[in-house]
């Protein structure tokens, strides 16, 4: 006796996950009539879940809603108590959190996945943040506070818009920006190279807050994009 098989293409209810261009679900289902069981080939950008899904005879839904549904915006706290910031994409092997073996963590491709390792990074004394290849800089955003931002492009003018006197440019070949006390950094072996930045700032605890895994965040905007936002907290 041979099993019935079931054909279908059917739109893809989110359920809150986001899959980005994955609006349809082609499949095949075995043994049976619908309802059916069937997994995605793509994970939710948010959660890295939401694969196995629930086909009726009109739509395909994840079983699980999304846990991050508005996805996840990440606060950290890094100490300065030198005063002094060193500027860059890669401050490895100093600070090295891409640690799979010690953590299981999600997806880098996920929010989920790039948040856990912000946080471990933060950890070892190192304020991280994913960036894409973007070559952000560090501008002052008043007292006590920074951001790291892109420049407005406007292609009619062919100028760059900026959003305050430049403190630091960030080569994003590790598609990342890494930020730690320069002492700290230093105490640990570092060694700067040509296109890393030392920054003077008062000496604190400072609150990271990063932007691009938050539902709505987009790279491509047009005008400043604001990655992360920088504030002092407390005295040192």
């Amino acid at each position: 006796m041979t099993s019935k098989i079931t054909t279908f293409e059917l739109p893809v209810e989110s359920n809150g996950h986001e899959f980005g261009s994955v609006k349809t679900l082609n499949g095949i289902g075995y043994g049976g009539e619908f309802p059916l069981t069937a997994m995605l080939d793509t994970a939710c950008f948010f959660c890295d879940g939401g694969k196995e899904v629930h086909v009726t005879e009109t739509s395909v839904i994840p079983i699980e809603p999304c846990p991050l549904p508005e996805g996840i915006t990440t606060e950290i706290i890094l100490r300065v108590p030198s005063g002094k910031i060193i500027v860059s994409d890669n401050l490895g092997p100093v600070y090295d959190a891409f640690d799979h073996e010690r953590v299981k963590f999600a997806s880098y491709n996920s929010a989920k996945g790039v948040a856990q390792v912000i946080e471990a990074f933060a950890e070892q004394g190192c304020a991280f943040g994913y960036v894409g290849n973007s070559c952000p800089r560090l501008y002052p955003d008043g007292e006590g506070r920074y951001i790291i931002a892109s420049p407005g492009y406007d292609e009619e003018t062919d100028e760059y818009t900026s959003p305050g006197i430049e403190m630091a440019w960030i080569c994003t070949d590790l598609w990342a920006y890494s930020i730690a006390d320069y002492e700290d950094w230093l105490r640990k072996g570092g060694n700067a190279r040509p296109y890393d930045t030392i920054v003077e700032i008062p000496a604190g605890v400072y609150k990271f807050t990063h932007h691009t895994g938050k539902r709505g965040f987009n790279a491509y905007a047009e005008g400043i994009v604001v990655y992360a936002n920088i504030e002092k907290i407390e005295e040192i």
